[in-house]
């Protein structure tokens, strides 16, 4: 069923778990009241990126080759989230004494440094980077978005280089 989706649709599907899990970030963030840490707002941005390349992919619905450049720039992208959330997940494994001190937030860091040392900030991450604050079956924010960004860098490599389904045999199937 799965080899039968669509280029369009498989691209779309990408997007769609993107979105849902920004949205479950905001969720956690409004609703739970968990304040995202620098190197969640890295992750996240990666998700945006990963997003936007599956969406707009989705919208042009590209060709083979067309398939192949989406699949590996949305996978690129993922792969920067995947660098992002191991760190962060290699902080909370840290011991606490070598767990590095608190810094200030993203608004103080965007307002008050140059560019290219908000950056470094953001890249390394800050005490407050290794709290784990909400766990789902035993896992951390960080250990899971981890997961989902591999999830990402697979599928993306999936559906660039995969033969697509035929329209027709994405309609019959649904019959």
């Amino acid at each position: 069923m799965i080899s039968r989706l669509s280029t369009r649709a498989g691209f779309a599907v990408g997007a769609a778990v993107c979105a849902a899990l920004l949205v479950f970030g905001l969720y956690l963030q409004y609703v739970q009241r968990l304040e995202p840490c620098p190197l969640c707002y890295v992750q996240r941005g990666f998700f945006m990126l990963a997003m936007g390349v599956f969406a707009i992919a989705a919208i042009h619905g590209p060709g083979r080759l067309g398939a192949m450049i989406y699949g590996i720039l949305a996978a690129l992208f993922a792969a920067g989230g995947l660098a992002a959330a191991s760190r962060q997940v290699w902080l909370q494994h840290l011991p606490a004494d070598r767990v590095p001190q608190c810094g200030p937030d993203l608004f103080f860091m965007v307002k008050n440094f140059p560019l290219g040392e908000m950056l470094m900030k953001l890249v390394q991450g800050t005490g407050e980077c290794a709290k784990v604050d909400w766990t789902f079956l035993g896992l951390s924010i960080a250990e899971w978005s981890l997961g989902w960004f591999v999830a990402l860098v697979v599928y993306a490599l999936w559906l660039g280089m995969r033969r697509a389904g035929s329209p027709s045999a994405a309609a019959a199937a649904s019959r």
